[in-house]
């Protein structure tokens, strides 16, 4: 009896430790640099993550669309419904933990042939009586039973649900990482199309003013005083700034329609009046912070992170199909023939019984499947370091532009000012006889690319602002917690 007691101890105790066959998830090393480029670094005082988007961006027009965008966007909708999808597989998973408890009850008349009873209708008894030709009688029977409960002595249950939590987190966290991509989205193709706008109104302007200086051109073609040169050259002057602006005017109209595909339908009735370029955030001074945090703030990281977790697991299961599957069944209840005597003590039924599957040979197929499982954890293993490199390089990216192009908008603002002073000294010198007019067409194209140029730079900075807000995690109200 002491050895038996011993074995089995001996077993519990194998069991026990044969039950944590998945060991303790360590996230990888980080793949990038441990800080950011210093001469990029500007000291800030706001983080990201802990910033509101309706918080960064002032403009009352852009924040209406960016509502309308979370309301309606078809492909926000459905990531949204795909978290509804990953949490009920996570539920279904979780549930087969425990053993499924069923109560049954039925009450069956039945009627039976004696011959089938071996009886077989002969005549007996010392009375000389008939035996009956059929026998009717009733069953009355009532009952709770487990079906089949898997004893999850080596985890494989717990790691399948392990796995199921992990996809859900997952989803859940790439419908947040969508939600503020959708946000940038928004920001930066307004900003398209406020610069169309504005490209526009340049190209109306130059067009007013160079189809006068054609008039007065012909004027003097008309006098005799200027060459058909000039007044050509005056034409050529003014078809610049009419493909300009049928080219801002196609933009305007791609930029209006990527914005109503962004927003999930039209444009809203009544939009409050919006913010011209370089008026657009709020000017709070983003930290960059270091690469590690971007692990806890960025969505896109947090679900890759958690799809390798899901791997993980899944690698657990097929480690568990080598071994053996130990399952138990059982009922119990009460069972008679006449259902006053149904709850009496002589009508309890019970059976129990466990039941076990001990793999023996499959042609490999477990080997495979935990091979499968090892090359979808590699694979999850190097999305994840791309995934992080990725956020690395937008930051980093975010972080140059908002040096560089602040430099590039004041350098292209100076030369607007120098290019506006060439253009009315040419036109003075031209009226006076000194300078010919091809110098005057020069000086016109130069300021009008200028000006061109300008809006260019002051749409870059405040898009670039949108994707330094974007790569660091903001957008959201509370910071995603893989928990």
């Amino acid at each position: 009896m002491t050895r038996l007691l011993s074995s089995v101890s001996f077993s519990v105790i194998l069991l026990s430790a044969c039950s944590h066959i998945q060991p303790e998830y360590v996230s990888p090393d980080l793949p990038t640099d441990a800080i950011y480029e210093k001469s990029l670094q500007v000291e800030g005082s706001a983080t990201a993550s802990e910033i509101n988007w309706q918080d960064y961006f002032i403009d009352e027009r852009l924040q209406t669309l960016i509502e309308a965008a979370l309301n309606n966007n078809r492909n926000l909708r459905a990531a949204t419904a795909r978290i509804e999808q990953a949490r009920a597989r996570f539920r279904i998973q979780d549930s087969r933990r425990l053993p499924t408890v069923a109560a049954t009850g039925s009450a069956v008349r039945s009627r039976v042939p004696t011959d089938s009873s071996g009886l077989g209708g002969v005549t007996g008894g010392e009375q000389g009586t008939n035996v009956p030709s059929s026998i009717t009688f009733n069953n009355f029977d009532i009952g709770v039973g487990v079906a089949s409960y898997e004893i999850d002595f080596w985890g494989r249950l717990s790691n399948l649900s392990e796995a199921a939590r992990a996809e859900y987190l997952a989803t859940e966290a790439a419908q947040r990482a969508f939600y503020i991509s959708l946000i940038g989205d928004v920001a930066s193709t307004y900003f398209d199309l406020i610069e169309s706008k504005a490209q526009i109104a340049l190209a109306e302007d130059t067009m007013r003013s160079r189809e006068e200086g054609l008039r007065l051109a012909k004027i003097r073609l008309e006098s005799g005083i200027t060459s058909a040169l000039d007044f050509h050259q005056s034409q050529a002057l003014l078809t610049q700034a009419e493909q300009a602006l049928s080219n801002q005017k196609l933009l305007e109209a791609q930029n209006r329609n990527q914005l109503t595909v962004l927003i999930g339908g039209s444009f809203p009735q009544e939009l409050p009046t919006g913010l011209s370029l370089g008026e657009q955030t709020s000017g709070l001074r983003l930290d960059a912070g270091l690469p590690s945090d971007l692990l806890l703030v960025r969505p896109d990281i947090i679900s890759a992170e958690q799809t390798l977790r899901s791997a993980s697991a899944n690698i657990a299961v097929a480690r568990t199909a080598f071994f053996p599957t130990i399952s138990l069944t059982g009922s119990g209840g009460v069972t008679s023939s006449e259902l006053g005597d149904l709850f009496d003590t002589d009508s309890l039924t019970w059976r129990f019984g466990p039941s076990i599957s001990l793999p023996i040979f499959d042609a490999g197929a477990r080997k495979a499947d935990l091979a499968l499982a090892r090359a979808v954890e590699e694979e999850a293993v190097a999305t994840y370091d791309l995934t992080i490199q990725n956020a690395f390089r937008d930051v980093s990216n975010s972080l140059a532009g908002r040096r560089w192009l602040a430099e590039l908008v004041d350098a292209r603002l100076r030369n607007v000012e120098a290019q506006e002073q060439i253009a009315r000294l040419a036109q003075l010198q031209y009226d006076e006889g000194v300078a010919n007019y091809l110098e005057v067409l020069d000086a016109e194209r130069n300021l009008f690319t200028a000006r061109q140029s300008l809006l260019q730079a002051r749409r870059m900075e405040d898009q670039n602002s949108v994707s330094l807000f974007i790569a660091l995690g903001g957008g959201l109200p509370n910071t995603l917690s893989p928990n």
